[in-house]
């Protein structure tokens, strides 16, 4: 049995988090869905700026778009709307195994959107227009504005992925947004059964940020725990909101519980299994976006176990020890929040240069 497609058996999803077209037109995504069990996809601005950057797959679509007056940021999204178009369609028959609760292709709003609630839902409602696909979901970013958009866009009908979480208070919040916006449709008379919403924790980049303050502080025994740790509290969030009375009234209707996306989970920390995130958080009603390397090291030699409730406990216990040593791990995940927005939108400005540079070349 194929290790990686053993995790499905345990209830957990994986999706790449990759993507470019050489991946579609050598039939790889194709190969992952039949060989893996893969069920998804997550791209971001990172992810298509290396894809721009090193091959002249996007050549042709700059320069037709480019001709027709489209700034950076239109190039952008008239290409990566074909692609996301294109991927769905090729997951379409997962969604449609699925039931409507898998097989989705994520597109996100520009993160420069991030603290602008107004601006985020005027360009989510774009996209969802634009790409036109049940399975595809928009991209917005947890922030305080985030939120904002979050219930509006749910009110709204538009599939979500919430990314760029890093804390069990905003998590909470998170699922108050995706269930209030629900509430609100369901008030005004409009189906709920086919809207769908995850929410993405951050996971390896809360251990790189906390572990040279815990061996400074000789808490070895935290070293590379952390984040395993929150993502055990927020399944217990997560149980606690989706298996509750509330919920249930809207799951009778139809509504589908937002999964929780366990995001950055390639091990930054070479002295660390580079299975480790993974192995340790498979769990059901939960999903796993895997870059292409890690996926090929489980499917080597990772070990698929439903860990994702063991030692409850010392996850409870651990998290405490931070605060007993003056670590205040919300402000921890606050400032991660900060500087994800801000690497985002570096990435992003990368991509619009990667354009700019290839129009200019064609232009001349």
């Amino acid at each position: 049995m194929n290790n990686v497609k053993s995790i499905h058996d345990l209830g957990q999803s994986i999706w790449l988090d990759f993507f470019d077209r050489e991946l579609m037109d050598s039939g790889k995504l194709q190969q992952l869905i039949d060989e893996d069990g893969l069920t998804g996809i997550t791209s971001n601005p990172s992810i298509f700026e290396k894809a721009v950057d090193s091959s002249s797959d996007y050549d042709e679509d700059i320069r037709t778009l480019a001709s027709e007056g489209k700034n950076n940021e239109e190039i952008f999204f008239g290409f990566a709307v074909n692609d996301i178009q294109r991927a769905a369609d090729i997951l379409k028959p997962v969604y449609d195994k699925a039931k409507g609760t898998d097989g989705f292709v994520s597109l996100e709003v520009s993160p420069h959107l991030a603290n602008d609630s107004e601006g985020t839902i005027n360009q989510a409602r774009q996209l969802w227009k634009s790409v036109d696909r049940n399975n595809v979901m928009i991209k917005i970013p947890g922030t305080k504005e985030g939120l904002v958009a979050i219930k509006q866009c749910i009110k709204e009908g538009i599939n979500i992925n919430v990314t760029l979480l890093f804390g069990l208070p905003r998590y909470r919040e998170v699922t108050e947004a995706y269930i209030s916006g629900l509430e609100e449709r369901v008030k005004n008379n409009k189906p709920i059964d086919h809207i769908a919403s995850v929410a993405s924790f951050f996971l390896s980049r809360i251990d790189v940020m906390l572990d040279p303050v815990l061996k400074e502080k000789k808490l070895d025994n935290l070293v590379g725990e952390i984040a395993i740790d929150s993502a055990k509290e927020a399944y217990q969030i997560f149980k606690e909101v989706f298996f509750g009375d509330r919920f249930r009234n809207l799951e009778k209707q139809g509504a589908k519980k937002q999964k929780v996306l366990w995001a950055s989970t390639s091990t930054k920390d070479p002295s660390f299994s580079d299975v480790k995130y993974v192995e340790a958080l498979i769990g059901p009603d939960t999903i796993d976006t895997l870059p292409l390397e890690t996926i090929e090291a489980f499917r080597d030699h990772g070990k698929a176990t439903d860990h994702l409730e063991n030692n409850l406990l010392q996850a409870k216990q651990e998290l405490n020890q931070l605060k007993e040593n003056g670590i205040n791990i919300d402000d921890i995940t606050q400032k991660l929040e900060e500087e994800g927005v801000q690497k985002f939108n570096k990435a992003y400005d990368s991509l619009l240069k990667a354009i700019d540079s290839k129009k200019k070349k064609q232009m001349a």
